[in-house]
């Protein structure tokens, strides 16, 4: 396990009492914090309790993938909030129906209906900092899946901070946990008697993530002869700090980047700067040939000036700038 610091000013394992940490957690600020009813964000909920934190509200989405269970969670995180005297707000999303229509994987629906539901939240509650239980094997598995599908400079996985923009609301989303390991939150829950619930789903081989966590990574540790999680989790956190610093650098915001500005950038920084614009505007399944496709349109000779991206929208180069626009917007 890690032993370091994250990028955080808080030591990652849990302390002597086997309190586990919340670095960067401001005690003075009204909160959201994500509640599947899983044994990650129940045991996140737990520690804020205990530790003081009491102006929280707890978001739950069923995705509708699950039938009665999904149902089941719902009714569980909605009767643990009675019972704690905490605030929820629960909702139901059609995943499968989202998926089909914009054509988009159903772990890519999924991930875009909870946002736009955090989204939501937040300005219902006028509360903009949102709390999310991902741990250290989350990042490393993340690590792994978008160095495997070629996300390029996605490579540096999620990050204790971060802001973002989703359907107009800006959302300050705080990971306090990603210097953790599951086994330190499992742990933790078995002391302290909590009752969460099991997702089948997790165990389900049609998902890819799963199957990288329980077939690939126990292949690797067997060939390396070493658990290898460590070291996926080290490079995305030294990957992560150096696409940090590099965003900060570029200062490339908004909804639509200049021609002009891009082609003065060397192609290692073309290439982030692309990539962190599609994601800012919630492209999924962004990898390396779709940024040298846009790329490509750079030129001031480029035979082209429109292209199609996943999720039924395009990208287009007019007046010097680049945008997005839905399908079926007039040209």
């Amino acid at each position: 396990m890690p032993s370091g610091r994250i990028s955080v000013p808080t030591k990652s394992q849990p302390d002597r009492e086997g309190a586990l940490p919340l670095p960067g957690v401001p005690r003075n600020r009204r909160l959201l914090v994500g509640v599947s009813g899983g044994i990650d964000s129940i045991a996140l909920l737990h520690a804020l309790v205990q530790q003081g934190f009491r102006k929280i509200t707890l978001l739950h989405l069923d995705h509708g993938l699950r039938g009665s269970a999904g149902a089941a969670d719902a009714a569980f995180v909605k009767a643990l909030a009675r019972r704690m005297a905490l605030p929820i707000l629960a909702a139901r999303a059609d995943v499968a129906a989202l998926a089909r229509e914009h054509k988009l994987s159903i772990e890519t629906a999924a991930r875009q209906a909870r946002y736009s539901f955090f989204a939501r939240a937040a300005r219902q509650t006028r509360c903009r900092t949102l709390l999310l239980a991902h741990h250290a094997d989350d990042q490393a598995e993340t690590f792994l899946f978008n160095l495997l599908r070629g996300g390029g400079s996605g490579l540096g996985g999620m990050r204790p901070r971060t802001v973002r923009e989703i359907d107009g609301v800006e959302l300050e989303i705080l990971r306090p946990w990603l210097g953790l390991w599951r086994a330190d939150i499992e742990a933790y829950a078995t002391r302290e008697k909590l009752r969460y619930r099991e997702d089948a789903s997790n165990a389900s081989l049609r998902h890819t993530r799963n199957r990288l966590r329980s077939r690939v990574l126990p292949m690797l540790a067997k060939e390396f002869g070493r658990d290898v999680r460590q070291s996926l989790w080290r490079a995305a956190e030294i990957l992560s700090a150096q696409q940090e610093w590099i965003d900060q650098s570029l200062s490339l915001d908004g909804e639509e980047l200049s021609v002009a500005a891009l082609r003065l950038l060397p192609e290692a920084l073309q290439r982030h700067a692309i990539h962190q614009w599609l994601g800012r505007l919630r492209t999924p399944q962004i990898s390396f040939a779709l940024v040298e496709n846009i790329r490509a349109l750079l030129p001031p000779g480029a035979s082209r000036s429109k292209l199609n991206l996943p999720g039924g929208k395009f990208a287009r180069r007019r007046a010097g700038r680049l945008f997005v626009e839905a399908a079926g917007s007039r040209d």
